[in-house]
């Protein structure tokens, strides 16, 4: 594997991000790049040094990860009236969007649900960083 000072924090954004932009990772520098949607990629309009190989395409968690990682989160949950109204949040219609509002109403719970996701996008970065041949530099 080959090690990479990237910044962790925003590639673990790029994983949870939700909207249409697209996200590369710079193999060089390590940074994060994101471009607007219908943009050309990285690299692609350089006249000489063209390298392909730099940029590397990075696809953010589908909606059923989203889902689930949140599913999980519910079961970890001792209160039984939030678990039952996240639980409807993840049901009904626009449920990313309703479990966000829902848990607005539940401060205290609103960080630990932070502080579970960020643990978990960490877990998923190290996950993509190793499937595509990378380690991240100490």
């Amino acid at each position: 594997m080959r090690p990479l000072t990237i910044d962790l924090q925003r590639l673990e954004q790029a994983l949870l991000s939700q909207d249409d932009a697209e996200q590369y990772l710079d193999l060089e520098s390590g940074t994060v790049l994101r471009i607007a949607a219908g943009a050309p990629a990285p690299g692609s309009e350089e006249k000489y040094t063209v390298q392909p190989d730099r940029y590397l395409a990075i696809d953010p968690l589908g909606l059923d990860e989203l889902l689930a990682m949140r599913e999980a989160f519910l079961f970890s949950l001792h209160d039984p009236h939030a678990h039952t109204l996240l639980s409807h949040a993840l049901n009904g219609r626009r449920p990313l969007r309703t479990f966000d509002y829902e848990l607005e109403k539940l401060p205290q719970l609103q960080r630990t649900w932070q502080a579970y996701q960020a643990q978990q996008a960490r877990e998923r970065v190290l996950e993509w960083l190793q499937a595509n041949g990378l380690a991240a530099a100490d």
